[in-house]
């Protein structure tokens, strides 16, 4: 997989998995675009490197609810931060 379809399917896996904790990743930094950027971005590159995107997108198709972070989560702390 080459690394552009690797980001857009980390963001995909990001942004689903927020959704499916209910955390809003705007509504934290909304007053600041480039605080907002700069951890959207960080959080993307980390999804990047986890080596469970079938797992996290099998899990997010089969859940349109989650109650807790999954435990191979690399982005499990910025998600219960924002929660």
């Amino acid at each position: 997989m080459g690394m552009i379809n690797r980001i857009a399917e980390s963001t995909d896996l990001v942004v689903g998995m927020a959704e499916r904790l209910g955390v809003n990743l705007s509504h934290r930094f909304g007053t600041s675009p480039d605080a907002q950027a700069l951890m959207l971005r960080s959080a993307i590159l980390r999804c990047a490197g986890c080596r469970e995107h079938g797992v996290c997108a099998t899990l997010q198709a089969q859940n349109g609810h989650l109650t807790e972070v999954p435990s191979y989560c690399w982005n499990a702390r910025l998600f219960e931060d924002l929660a």
